[in-house]
């Protein structure tokens, strides 16, 4: 599909101006608006419905609401916040960020002023106690994340629960019989925080089709908060030769406690882990891993907000398939593994 950025790389002006020609929102000289026009034609560019159904009365700004609560990795969630910026401007739009943690009361306080067109929410509980508003709401919304009740809502998001079934597939087709998971931390299941419980229902569930025995541990985001649970794990599991990790910033302590208590990644201990490709790919033991589609997620959330702007149908729920790729933290196991 081609984007209002293309057009305006072809026709050697900014994306605003292009914006502007195409629109009559403002003044542009004779020759800008018909080198702008000549390259939308020759590039077969026609304006998102979205787009210009706003022209002439919205802001063209989107909130992002995103609060950024205890447990959060704020890291991981400035990946989503930049592919949602990216292709929002790929629509003539701009991001407004609220990351006070105000619950129904920030979001009522965003929507009832004329700032924003539309909201995508992020950090998602199950029982989401923002959920009532948004669906009564007069402006569009997109969720990341899934809450237990989603219907009349529009969600997306990395099939989490999969995810987990994914990792011990992984770990129970290589012979490991004792897994654990290393999960966020216990702010975050307290909360109900939607993605981390379905990780948990998933790994659950495949260990025990596996009929393989597991374990959950939440997990803080320090090394010697990694360090503790990695001691801990050894003493309760003595058997354990498999290790899920949902926790980004756990991930590299985790495995450097590990070979510190003596256990070889992955000759006596295979390690998978949900996390983004770039952290995983890049460790002292590049760990076999589930990627976090960050910026197909914000890409597509943009794209179904636009739609429901320009009057269009979209589907309720939008589930991303979990990718495994493997690399050098896990191995069959051996039958003596320590």
């Amino acid at each position: 599909m081609v984007k209002i950025t293309d057009v305006a790389r072809h026709a050697g002006v900014s994306p605003s101006t292009v914006s502007y020609a195409l629109s009559g929102k403002r003044p542009i000289s004779e020759e800008t608006r018909r080198r702008v026009e000549d390259s939308a034609r020759a590039l077969g560019y026609r304006p998102h419905a979205g787009a210009r159904a706003l022209a002439s009365s919205r802001s063209n700004v989107l909130a992002l609401v995103v609060p950024l609560r205890t447990g959060i990795h704020v890291p991981v969630v400035m990946q989503f916040a930049v592919s949602v910026v990216t292709a929002a401007r790929d629509h003539d739009h701009d991001v407004l960020l609220v990351t006070q943690e105000e619950g129904e009361e920030g979001l009522r306080r965003v929507a009832d002023t004329a700032l924003v067109d539309a909201l995508i929410v992020m950090d998602v509980q199950l029982h989401d106690p923002r959920l009532p508003l948004l669906r009564t709401l007069d402006r569009p919304s997109v969720m990341i994340g899934f809450p237990l009740e989603a219907e009349g809502l529009t969600c997306i998001d990395l099939d989490f629960r999969a995810a987990g079934e994914r990792c011990v597939e992984h770990l129970a087709q290589l012979g490991h019989r004792v897994v654990a998971l290393v999960g966020s931390p216990p702010q975050v299941y307290v909360r109900g925080t939607a993605f981390a419980q379905r990780v948990v229902q998933g790994f659950t569930a495949a260990a025990d089709r596996a009929g393989i025995a597991s374990a959950v541990h939440p997990c803080g985001t320090t090394p010697a908060e990694a360090r503790r649970v990695a001691e801990r794990l050894l003493s309760e599991q003595p058997a354990l030769t498999g290790v899920v990790v949902h926790n980004e910033a756990a991930l590299e302590p985790l495995v450097d406690a590990f070979e510190e208590l003596g256990l070889r990644v992955p000759g006596d201990l295979s390690v998978t882990a949900i996390c983004p490709d770039g952290l995983a790919s890049t460790l002292r033991v590049p760990v076999t891993s589930v990627a976090l589609p960050s910026a197909e997620v914000g890409e597509r959330a943009v794209e179904l907000l636009m739609r429901k702007l320009g009057g269009e149908a979209v589907p309720e729920a939008t589930l991303l398939p979990p990718t495994l790729t493997r690399r050098a933290s896990t191995a069959p196991r051996t039958v003596d593994p320590r």
